[in-house]
């Protein structure tokens, strides 16, 4: 008889929700406070604002800078063979004669 009374307090249980075991709370990847992830957030664009500035400054100055320029090669015979005449005359299509 003890052992039906058992068995009926804990089918009762079991109805009501009793005694279940809590569900773990709810951890966020990251631990930290939103605090601190509006600083590190902050922190960061000013630190891209400060990198696409110094790039920029950098660019400007490299470009500002002038190069230099060479002079003509002399022109070896051997680059322009012609061994037969092209349809459309004695240079190339895309050549440019300087006169």
């Amino acid at each position: 008889m003890a052992m039906a009374s058992v068995r009926s307090g804990l089918f009762r249980t079991a109805l009501r929700g009793g005694s279940r075991p809590s569900a773990p709370p709810k951890r966020g990847f990251a631990s930290s406070s939103l605090d601190d992830d509006a600083h590190e957030t902050a922190k960061w664009e000013k630190i891209t604002y400060l990198g696409i500035a110094s790039c920029t400054v950098l660019a400007i100055y490299n470009l500002s800078k002038g190069h230099p320029h060479h002079e003509e090669p002399p022109p070896f015979p051997y680059l322009h063979i012609r061994n037969k005449e092209f349809p459309w005359g004695p240079d190339g299509l895309f050549e440019v004669k300087h006169h």
